[in-house]
């Protein structure tokens, strides 16, 4: 294996002049850095990691983690996942500032320019699918801050990875699992949160596509906003099932599962619906007991929490970019009989 000594040789400069562009750490002529990592490239060089993780305690790195309010208890287990993980980084002086918001491009903007200003080194985001957002990720990749996307990705940004459901195939999962539960014809509603979030539009992308063979008898009447928040759940669920009695299935694409199954217990509609939920939320499994909902898909937010810190601490102390882009956690199906 290429050592740094070797590398400083070939490339005619100081081993101190290579350690800090194989590190990052200060600045170098373009040129010349440029002319250090080919000769890295083609010597197939690799950092010693356990000397990068002491000089990473050396640096006592800041992380940032801006995730949405714990309104939706999904997000209470994706804090889990984040607090064992910086438990985990505190040993090697890393810190983690966390923040949790609604579900509003305004207050994200402004919780990341409060973490840059607390010169964090790296964002963990749960994006809104907005513009002003993408432009800020890629000025903060300019800056040298990485960020990794969780829970949900924005397209054409300069994040480095992206941990979390692969929300197409997600929500053709339960398109496949409303479609085996029934044989007669199916009148859907759907509750999603917000067109903001990508998350959500491409769950419903998947469930609609997925169901489009089958329209002859599988109709959706209705697709409402609930923005995560369980009152507006139960008011929006109330009025839609008031509204279409026809409607015999629901497909809950995002939070506000609480407020829409209380909806439809007080309508009188308890095990009269099919109905498809996401995450395993203590509530959501009483309601599986209860018959309420007919299944449920889970998507490990212990992972999304603990794993984009994993990647920033690794990114920012060897410099070298995850092997894979997208780290998609498991499409886990949860009836009553697994719960």
């Amino acid at each position: 294996m290429a050592t740094i000594k070797e590398i400083a040789a070939l490339a005619g400069v100081s081993r101190g002049t290579v350690d800090r562009v194989l590190n990052n750490r200060g600045s170098v002529n373009p040129s010349t850095a440029a002319k250090i990592k080919e000769i890295a490239k083609a010597l197939d060089y690799r950092p010693n990691k356990a000397g990068l993780v002491l000089a990473a305690s050396k640096k006592r790195l800041k992380l940032g983690v801006i995730i949405f309010s714990a309104e939706n208890p999904f997000f209470s287990d994706v804090l889990d996942g984040i607090n064992d993980k910086a438990e985990e980084l505190a040993e090697y002086s890393c810190s983690v500032l966390i923040k949790q918001i609604p579900i509003n491009t305004d207050a994200q903007l402004k919780a990341i320019n409060e973490l840059v200003a607390a010169e964090v080194n790296g964002i963990a985001l749960a994006p809104c699918n907005d513009n002003r957002i993408r432009i800020r990720i890629n000025e903060l990749f300019e800056q040298g801050i990485p960020v990794v996307t969780l829970n949900t990705d924005i397209e054409n940004s300069k994040r480095i990875a992206y941990v979390g459901s692969h929300y197409t195939k997600s929500g053709a999962t339960a398109a496949g699992l409303l479609r085996l539960m029934t044989s007669e014809e199916v009148f859907i509603g759907i509750l999603t949160g917000s067109s903001d979030i990508l998350c959500h539009t491409e769950r419903i992308a998947g469930f609609s596509g997925a169901l489009a063979p089958y329209a002859k008898r599988m109709h959706i009447i209705s697709t409402t906003e609930t923005h995560d928040d369980e009152i507006e759940s139960y008011e929006k669920t109330t009025k839609l099932l008031t509204e279409h009695p026809e409607i015999n299935a629901l497909y809950f694409a995002a939070g506000g599962v609480y407020g829409g199954c209380r909806a439809v217990s007080s309508l009188g509609l308890a095990q009269k619906l099919k109905i498809i939920a996401y995450d395993k939320a203590d509530t959501t499994k009483d309601f599986l007991k209860s018959g309420i909902l007919s299944a449920v898909i889970c998507q490990q937010p212990h992972t999304q929490g603990k794993k984009p810190l994993d990647i920033l601490f690794s990114y920012l102390t060897t410099g070298e970019l995850p092997e894979q882009e997208y780290h998609y956690t498991a499409v886990d199906i949860r009836i009553l009989e697994n719960i």
